[in-house]
Order: structure tokens, then C-alpha cells, then sequence
């Protein structure tokens, strides 16, 4: 049965082997109702269907694209007509980019700062005035460990450039919402299983990258996904504006 009256937001939760998809789970199986937003519009749906369905929570699955705000706006009115109200954004939506910094173009560059921060900053800015009306709020960044060792793993510069925003984002952010009863916090996963990297944990690529993980594996979705329902709970108010690593020790600083 639900524990809580309040609906958490999870942006790029559509992908059955993503990040977000397993946070909405985690968060649901937790008590909170769900709402999926993503491009993929019959994938969110079908995201929310099977989130009710398992967890016996509301869940609402809703076309958006983040980088346009005029999607955003109509995205969560949806929302505001369907759930209750809502309590905690998962700013999970992103691409990723390996082009070296020297064959970059312009528009790649701004590709990735569209949907990574901007895509952010347009879910953030529409949901955060509520959360501080009702003061109540758990914010939380999916960042990388590019942004923290600068890259190295599968994002090239514009990537580790656009995570390494949403820490600044994070932080700052942290400092101006938490007198209003919101927490900001942000996620830095390492080497996850997922779609994004699925194709590059074959074989001997595999081996030598699992070589430079302490304890000796890549990532589950699961893995970050309780983290996050943790930073999201009511009983974690005294933590914000911290980055939580993710990476099996694969960087420790």
C-alpha cells in the first residue's frame, strides 16, 4: 500500500534497462506514486502501466521532451490534473557523447547541453516553486563520474562538461531551496549495465574495464536506483547538496 501521498517525477524513465526505469520501480515499491516522463511516449506508458500494476501505486506515463518548455509545461499539467502533488524530480534524462573534443561540432556540443542541463533546469524550474510552497522537496541530478575524473570512461568532453554542470546546478541549487524544506542532491553512477553501455561490456573490453573496479563488477540499475529513493526519502532531510559516487570504487577521491 502506498506510504505516502506525494508523487515523484522521473525524467527518461521509459528504457527497460535504464536508470530511470528502475528508480521509478524503487520509488513506487517505496510508497511514492510515479509519474514517467519521456520522449517515447507508448514506452512511458507502458512504464507507468507495469509500476501500477506491480506496486499498487498511481503512476502517469506522458510524452515530454525536457529540452522544449512549452512539452514540459504541457507534460506536467498532465500530471497536475492526475497525481497528487509532487514531492521529488528525478532530473534522470540524458544522452551521452564519445566524440573526442577536436571532431566535436557546435551543434553536438549543444545537443548534449540541451538535454543533460537544460532538459534539467526546464523540469526543475517548473516543479520547484510548488515544492516550496508546500515545503516539501527531494531534488536529485543523475550526474557521471565523467564529470568527477573528466571523462575516461564513455562520455567524451561535451558529455563530462554537461554533468559536471548539473554538479554546479546541484550545489547551488542546494544553497537557495533548502530554507524552503527541499534537499538537492546529485548522483555520480560509474560503469552501469544499461542500454547506453550495454554494447561496450562485451568481451575483452568487459574484462579489462571490470579489472579497474574494486569490487569486481560493472553496475546494476538497482545499484543507483536505491540510492536515489534514499535521497528522496522524508527521513534523509539533513543531507543536501552532497554528490553520491556510484562506481564500485572504480574512482575514489
Amino acid at each position: 500500500m502506498p506510504t505516502t501521498d506525494r508523487t515523484a517525477v522521473v525524467t527518461g524513465a521509459a528504457s527497460t534497462r535504464g536508470i530511470g526505469r528502475a528508480t521509478a520501480h524503487a520509488l513506487a515499491a517505496a510508497g511514492w506514486h510515479v509519474a514517467v516522463l519521456d520522449l517515447d511516449e507508448a514506452g512511458a506508458k507502458e512504464a507507468a502501466h507495469e509500476i501500477a500494476d506491480r506496486h499498487g501505486v498511481q503512476a502517469v506515463g506522458t510524452a515530454c521532451d525536457v529540452t522544449d518548455e512549452a512539452s514540459v509545461e504541457t507534460a506536467l499539467a498532465v500530471l497536475d490534473a492526475a497525481l497528487p502533488p509532487v514531492g521529488a524530480l528525478v532530473n534522470n534524462a540524458g544522452i551521452t557523447s564519445p566524440t573526442p573534443f577536436l571532431e566535436v561540432s557546435g551543434q553536438e556540443w549543444d545537443r548534449i547541453f540541451a538535454v543533460n542541463v537544460r532538459g534539467s533546469f526546464n523540469v526543475t524550474r517548473r516543479l520547484a516553486p510548488g515544492m516550496a510552497e508546500r515545503g516539501f522537496g527531494r531534488i536529485v541530478f543523475l550526474s557521471s563520474v565523467s564529470a568527477e575524473r573528466g571523462g575516461g570512461v564513455f562520455g567524451g568532453v561535451a558529455y563530462s562538461a554537461a554533468k559536471a554542470a548539473e554538479l554546479g546546478f546541484t550545489r547551488a541549487l542546494a544553497r537557495e531551496l533548502g530554507p524552503h524544506g527541499i534537499t538537492v542532491n546529485a548522483v555520480a553512477p560509474g560503469l552501469i549495465d544499461t542500454d547506453i553501455t550495454g554494447g561496450a561490456l562485451e568481451g575483452e573490453r568487459k574484462t579489462a574495464l571490470v579489472a579497474g573496479i574494486p569490487v569486481g563488477r560493472n553496475g546494476r540499475v538497482e545499484d543507483v536506483a536505491d540510492l536515489i529513493t534514499y535521497l528522496c526519502r522524508e527521513e534523509t532531510g539533513y543531507v543536501t547538496g552532497a554528490t553520491y559516487d556510484v562506481n564500485g570504487g572504480s574512482h575514489i577521491h
